[in-house]
């Protein structure tokens, strides 16, 4: 969140790369990263969209000062070859 519109995108590629469970230094921050975990995890829709109890693993929140007028915000969700794996016998 903040910055402008290049500089958000960067972060939240930036965020992807924190390992989970580490939260934001900015208790409020780190307060909001878990809250909206809730409440994606709450949703039911589970991997795939075909229900279940987990849909994200994490959420990471960076931010930098924006103008007051704007808020920028990029979401940047992992690839599909992020999160298969395949094992030959």
């Amino acid at each position: 969140m903040g910055g402008n519109l290049e500089t958000s995108a960067i972060l939240s590629k930036e965020a992807l790369m924190v390992p989970f469970g580490m939260r934001n230094e900015d208790p409020a921050i780190a307060e909001l990263e878990l809250d909206i975990l809730g409440e994606i995890n709450r949703l039911g829709i589970g991997p795939g969209g075909y229900g279940g109890t987990t849909t994200a693993l994490d959420v990471h929140i960076r931010v930098l000062p924006c103008h007051i007028a704007s808020l920028p915000v990029a979401v940047s969700i992992q690839c599909h070859a992020h999160r298969m794996r395949e094992v030959l016998l």
